[in-house]
């Protein structure tokens, strides 16, 4: 196991800045997620420490070792790409393991390695699956075999870019929670790239949470879920409303309406609401009851919740509830805890 270090990593596209300044380590041995929206710099941030983009400046050390300037195939990582990259001529054997007879590995020692690792990522029956070409499998079995040919090589460190992203939702749910036992089993060093937050948040031991090319958070996904450090995050985090207000000692303006507020912002605010922090009850609040005032325009079946869309002023509020409301008027409540504010510098 050897952590992962980036420091000062700037890379500019043209007039497009991909990474500006990006500094984190990744902990040796644990599973750590690049999270952000697409054009953040995810992938260049993943690449880079792959040595398949160069960086204009900074530098990327694994362990102590400078790797900055090193080829990719010296670097002892393995990446496993979005599209599988398999090669739909060779047999899923002869994919897994085309990287150990590149490194002139004995055929029974070859033989032995990719067995095990088609073994270690659960894939069924071993040996007729090796005997198969890719497209004769499921996605969810090409994904795997991605896995093991990344795996079987015995990399330094594990890179995975946006993995599950081409596969459905049920094999992807199943599929992360395979990725997130088969890393602890292996104990590899991993970083994980993806766009989607419930992913992210699931499986990684640290959530770096990335925009327009800078680090905006980094922590454990309770943490960065719970705590957002910026708007952005708790904006990009989550289902959302993003409401203008103002905010003073003991109360918070928010369109149209007060509510108690005891946190330290003062002046032009950013609130974020929560979809699941909101209570929705069907009749007209006062505004004595320190509560919004709304009217449900529109309510969307989920499966396991409702999501009312209810006009709030100028905005319209995603609010989640297991029970359907039906339209007309509501009183919105929000936990003061759970009112997110964030001081506005642009107004």
């Amino acid at each position: 196991m050897i952590p992962v270090t980036v420091e000062g990593l700037r890379k500019r596209y043209g007039q497009v800045e991909a990474l500006r300044d990006v500094t984190l380590e990744f902990e040796a041995g644990r599973l750590s997620a690049i999270l952000g929206p697409s054009g953040c710099g995810k992938t260049t941030l993943l690449r880079s420490i792959a040595g398949f983009v160069s960086v204009d400046a900074g530098a990327v050390h694994f362990a102590d070792e400078d790797v900055t300037a090193m080829p990719p195939q010296g670097r002892g990582t393995a990446m496993v790409f979005q599209n599988y990259a398999l090669w739909p001529h060779m047999t899923v054997f002869d994919n897994v393991a085309y990287g150990l007879r590149l490194r002139r590995v004995a055929a029974p020692e070859i033989r032995r390695r990719v067995l095990d690792a088609l073994a270690l990522v659960e894939i069924g029956d071993v040996e007729a699956i090796a005997r198969r070409k890719p497209g004769a499998l499921s996605g969810g079995q090409q994904q795997r075999v991605a896995l093991a040919r990344a795996l079987v090589v015995e990399p330094r460190v594990l890179l995975l870019d946006e993995p599950l992203s081409n596969l459905d939702a049920k094999v992807r749910q199943r599929l992360r929670v395979e990725v997130r036992r088969l890393q602890r089993r292996v104990n590899i060093t991993t970083i994980y790239v993806t766009h989607d937050q419930e992913e992210a948040l699931a499986i990684a031991d640290r959530v770096v949470l990335l925009h327009a090319g800078q680090v905006v958070q980094s922590g454990a996904p309770e943490d960065v879920y719970r705590r957002p450090a910026s708007v952005f995050a708790a904006d990009f985090l989550g289902v959302g409303t993003r409401f203008e207000g103002r905010a003073e000692a003991g109360s918070l303006h928010v369109a149209g309406h007060r509510l108690p507020y005891d946190g330290g912002a003062r002046g032009p605010v950013l609130v974020v609401v929560r979809s699941s922090d909101v209570t929705l009850e069907p009749r007209e609040a006062t505004a004595s009851q320190s509560a919004l005032v709304g009217r449900v325009e529109e309510r969307l079946f989920l499966g396991a919740f409702y999501r009312h869309y209810v006009r709030v002023g100028d905005t319209l509020l995603m609010a989640d509830s297991p029970e359907p409301v039906g339209e007309g008027p509501v009183t919105v409540r929000v936990a003061p805890d759970r009112l997110r504010v964030y001081e506005d510098t642009e107004r």
